[in-house]
């Protein structure tokens, strides 16, 4: 096997882990969109809100701490106690359901039968507004992340060697995880969709909202139960994300690298963000391979979106969307 084959092949299976990484993010914005035909985008800011309050929690830290000592003069920071990661992590979880159940209350309830425009226009507000609520919570600066997880680094040591035909290929490992967290969470929401009382009333919501009102499904239940899913997650994307690069606020960027995801696979698509991450993935890695040489570096930076153009302009709902034809 010719080392540019071997080169190509180790490019392929980053980019196939590295597109999970991209498909993680995209799954909340496919719960959203589904259940109520809004999109989010404040998925990735909730991605780095849930990174932050669960560093915060780990470390102890007393939230709004920087607000109070500016107002009082205070030196307040931490507690003095870590909490372990194992009661972190449910303690995020239940303050990213209340926070699906705020926007439900004091946003959602009040847009009901608005225009589309509207709604997006909402999560543009819902965005900025959790970016300076975390930043005034838990302090602007880098923090690092740290739940157990193996972390790749450039030395071989550190990294995951598989030996194929003979030959090691390196794999960031902290990205091989995230490649089975991602499988176990896409199978529990696909079984959650399929066989709960729950999941089917939140297809029913998907497919028709006025029909499902009809039969006495809650409208407010399901965009609760959504966003309450699509916070948990973005706090699975958060950790990963976190993890590999620490929480920093460009974190939030992360959700722009989803668009071109969702275009390949299809707004309404759980499938169609694995996908389309996948496709992402290892098209950016391979075509950065073969065209460095040729066109110079950061082709991984434009790909994505040269590639979600052409399916716009031949296939613009996606792989895995669904055609909509309407009668005029």
């Amino acid at each position: 096997m010719s080392d540019t084959l071997l080169f190509a092949l180790e490019a392929s299976l980053n980019g196939l882990t590295a597109g999970v990484m991209y498909a993680l993010v995209a799954l909340g914005f496919v719960l959203i969109f589904k259940a109520s035909g809004i999109f989010n985008f404040a998925q990735g800011v909730m991605a780095l809100f849930a990174a932050l309050t669960l560093v915060g929690f780990q470390s102890g830290q007393i939230p709004f701490s920087h607000l109070i000592n500016a107002m009082f003069g205070t030196r307040l920071h931490h507690f003095g106690w870590n909490m372990p990661t194992l009661l972190a992590i449910p303690a995020t979880v239940l303050v990213m359901i209340a926070l699906a159940i705020l926007v439900e209350r004091f946003i959602l309830k009040h847009l009901v039968n608005q225009e589309p425009i509207i709604l997006f226009m909402a999560t543009i507000g819902l965005a900025y507004f959790l970016e300076g609520v975390g930043d005034i919570m838990w302090g602007a600066e880098v923090k690092a992340l740290d739940v157990g997880l193996p972390k790749g680094m450039s030395s071989a040591v550190d990294e995951a060697t598989f030996a194929w035909f003979g030959y090691g290929f390196y794999i960031d490992r902290l990205e091989v995880w995230a490649a089975g967290i991602a499988a176990v969470l896409v199978a529990v929401l696909t079984v959650f969709s399929q066989y709960t009382k729950q999941g089917r009333a939140l297809r029913a919501v998907a497919d028709d909202h006025q029909a499902a009102l009809s039969v006495g499904i809650s409208l407010r239940f399901i965009w609760v139960l959504t966003w309450s899913i699509a916070g948990i997650v973005a706090l699975v994307a958060g950790i990963m994300w976190g993890s590999k690069s620490g929480v920093q606020f460009s974190l939030s960027l992360i959700a722009l690298k989803a668009l071109p995801v969702l275009i390949l696979g299809g707004f309404t698509s759980i499938p169609g963000a694995i996908v389309g991450g996948l496709i992402i993935g290892v098209g950016e890695k391979l075509f950065d391979f073969f065209m460095n040489p040729i066109i110079g570096g950061a082709t991984e930076n434009w790909f994505a979106y040269m590639l979600a153009l052409v399916f716009l302009l031949f296939r613009p709902q996606g792989l895995f969307g669904e055609r909509i034809i309407e009668r005029v």
